[in-house]
């Protein structure tokens, strides 16, 4: 007979007031007709929902204690619960602004973790050692891409130890757009913000010369100028393309010797700003990889550190978890300000929020923008909400903050990197191979068969959770330490493949002319 104490049930109910479960494995009720006392009705997909008991046509759907949607239909117990039979509805939030605001309980100094990084002279500390190439505007970037592409070629970068690269940062703006609106703002910001990140030592800034996006007017708006480590030129002054990078290459490599010459030193954790993101969300995200993220996000900020949670729309319908832990009401009325304006943005575009969950969130068992949004805030773990940023500004405040952005990756790690994220972590249910140079990105797996399918670009495997052996807190305690690791040069497995160089996305909003 089985020992009953090595028992795992089949199914995770999260919260006892839950009237769904998620499916631990597949479940098939030819070979499972009853399962702790529930009798499947149909075959349930791994990481999706059963009914744990009847839920009549317009009753709320419970998971993690909240609702992820109302019953479009009458749900007998033990019926697949997914995009067939539920479907968002509008219902009020009890926002409680401060309620659990709780000041982080910090480790004292002299037990505080260290790390091996770089000293930047504004006092940021870098985990990577790179010159990066940046565009001003679509038109420039294939001489950017030339420049760096030199330094890519075998044994050029053998020449320059202590650097870790030169990347090209390019994008599809920098002209046809009005310098009054947002989008300028977002572009001018993120750019500004990668050209004084902490895990670049040098930069060359290239135009065309007739853009838009006029690289002086940029770095008067950003309060830069060009020095020994920012260089700039345009390709209408300089003389066409073979002889600007020629040029870019040799300002270049007049900043190696400089870059190259810092050194790794001991760091305090207060010198990480970790970037928390989603991609590819399954129905495992929200009960392994997320909160143990969250675990090791409030690890941080225990020890000082900075964490920025993203993706405004995949917080929306779980922003109420967030404004309860708002340091202040202005602080949490931020927030609410932000999802109006994106209710705003969706309608204006003929969308909707609900359209964010993707084809392969719905295939691994997320069904409504709530209940993906449930899980993703759980990367954010429990401490108290700093600040509200808008998308690319300088993260200046210590522990957990939020900044608006999309929930497209890539634009979103843009925008947290440009405010100073020196390391980003990247949970996935389905699969990802990003990477967004400068920042290294650890990628969190979910579940373990997705880990094992393609265990080169995972980090770390998640899926101990779900199948009961390690707990949320050892989970996050050794992402804690994967991070520090990462941190002081442990390479990546996105590093390892070179995912980094087509990442560079900044949010494109407002008209194009």
């Amino acid at each position: 007979m089985a020992d009953a104490s090595n028992y795992i049930s089949p199914l995770i109910r999260l919260n006892p007031g839950d009237n769904v479960a998620v499916a631990r494995e597949q479940i098939d009720p030819a070979a499972m007709p009853d399962i702790d006392g529930l009798r499947p009705l149909a075959k349930i997909p791994r990481g999706h929902k059963i009914a744990l008991s009847p839920i009549a046509r317009g009753a709320a759907v419970t998971k993690y204690g909240q609702t992820i949607g109302f019953a479009s239909e009458d749900i007998e117990a033990g019926q697949h619960v997914h995009s067939h039979n539920l479907a968002v509805g509008e219902f009020t939030r009890d926002y409680a602004m401060c309620a659990d605001a709780v000041a982080p309980e910090m480790v004292p100094e002299p037990e505080r973790a260290t790390f091996m990084g770089y000293a930047r002279a504004d006092g940021r500390v870098g985990t990577r050692n790179y010159i990066a190439v940046i565009s001003s505007v679509n038109c420039s970037a294939t001489v950017s891409k030339a420049v760096a592409a030199h330094f890519s070629a075998p044994g050029v970068m053998e020449r320059y130890p202590g650097v870790d690269g030169v990347i090209a940062l390019t994008h599809g703006g920098g002209c046809a757009f009005n310098t009054k609106a947002e989008g300028y703002d977002y572009l001018t910001r993120t750019i500004a913000g990668y050209a004084t990140h902490p895990n670049v030592g040098g930069v060359l800034m290239i135009g065309l010369g007739c853009e838009t996006n006029q690289i002086p007017a940029l770095l008067k708006r950003e309060g830069l100028g060009e020095n020994d480590r920012l260089r700039t030129m345009t390709i209408q002054q300089v003389g066409g393309t073979r002889r600007t990078i020629e040029a870019g290459i040799r300002a270049v490599e007049d900043m190696m010797p400089l870059t190259g010459a810092i050194e790794r030193t001991p760091q305090p954790v207060s010198g990480l700003s970790l970037a928390l993101e989603c991609g590819g969300s399954d129905g495992y995200s929200g009960i392994s990889a997320n909160p143990g993220l969250g675990f090791a996000a409030d690890l941080l900020v225990r020890h000082g550190g900075t964490v920025i949670l993203a993706e405004t729309p995949e917080i929306y319908g779980a922003e109420h978890l967030l404004t309860r832990r708002a340091v202040s009401p202005a602080v949490a009325e931020k927030l609410l300000q932000r999802i109006e304006w994106w209710r705003d943005y969706t309608s204006r575009n003929n969308a909707e929020m609900d359209n964010n969950p993707s084809h392969g969130n719905k295939q691994g068992g997320l069904t409504t923008i709530l209940e993906k949004s449930l899980g993703a805030v759980a990367k954010g773990g429990m401490s108290r909400l700093n600040a509200v940023y808008e998308y690319a500004e300088k993260v200046t405040e210590p522990g957990l903050v939020f900044m608006d952005t999309p929930g497209y990756d890539p634009v979103a790690v843009t925008g947290q990197v440009a405010g100073g994220a020196n390391l980003i972590a990247f949970t996935t249910g389905r699969g990802s191979v990003s990477g967004f140079k400068p920042a290294p990105t650890l990628k969190l797996a979910t579940n373990s068969d997705m880990y094992r399918h393609m265990v080169e670009d995972m980090d770390i495997d998640c899926g101990t959770v779900v199948t009961g052996v390690e707990t949320i807190e050892a989970l996050g305690r050794r992402i804690f330490e994967l991070m520090i690791d990462t941190a002081s040069g442990k390479e990546t497995c996105s590093e390892a493949f070179g995912y980094g160089d087509n990442e560079f996305v900044p949010w494109q909003v407002g008209a194009v002319m």
